[in-house]
Order: C-alpha cells, then sequence, then structure tokens
C-alpha cells in the first residue's frame, strides 16, 4: 500500500510542477488552484507513504518519480530542449530510483 500511495504522490507532483509552471507565477488562477491542491495531495499521500517506508526511500523516489515526469512533460508537451545530456541525466535518476526500491527492506 506504501508503494502505491508513494507513487501517486509522485504522480501528483508532476501535475502541481507542470501547473505551476502554467500558472505564470500565481497570477492565473486555475492553475494556481490546480498546484495547490496537488501539493496538498501528493505531500499527503508522501506522508502516509512515510508510515511505513524509510524516510531516505520514501523522499527519494517521490522526488525521482516527479523530476524526471516533470522532465518527459516539458519535453512532449511544452516544447523543451531535447539533448543527449538531459536525456542522460534523466537516465541516471531513474537508475537512482531504482537502486533505491531494490535496497529498501
Amino acid at each position: 500500500m506504501a508503494w502505491i500511495a508513494l507513487f501517486f504522490a509522485g504522480l501528483l507532483e508532476i501535475v502541481w510542477a507542470v501547473s505551476m509552471k502554467q500558472s505564470e507565477g500565481f497570477s492565473r488562477l486555475t492553475p494556481t488552484i490546480i498546484t495547490l491542491v496537488g501539493m496538498i495531495a501528493s505531500f499527503w499521500l508522501l506522508a502516509v507513504a512515510m508510515r511505513t517506508l524509510p524516510l531516505g526511500t520514501a523522499y527519494t523516489i517521490w522526488t525521482g518519480i516527479g523530476a524526471v515526469g516533470a522532465f518527459v512533460v516539458g519535453i512532449l508537451f511544452l516544447g523543451e530542449q531535447v539533448s543527449a545530456m538531459r536525456i542522460g541525466a534523466a537516465v541516471l535518476i531513474v537508475c537512482g530510483l531504482v537502486l533505491m526500491k531494490l535496497s529498501s527492506s
């Protein structure tokens, strides 16, 4: 259950990060509301996951899902730069997430 909560917390981190970008510095109401609701829900699910998962594992996985997810959304939907170095960095993050998951008890 904790891993499922953590996965959805990470997905919501992507949602709030993208909506924060779309809010244009919190000057647009709808994206600002989505950002705030997404943050609250993401933090709540992270807290649920941390009931049983170690802090370092839960936080690393949560931020990793959010970082790689936001990176992918930025490329696919926001026209952000694609380069071998950026993709390599994302691959390294994913490798770190896999190692963190494998090392958790």
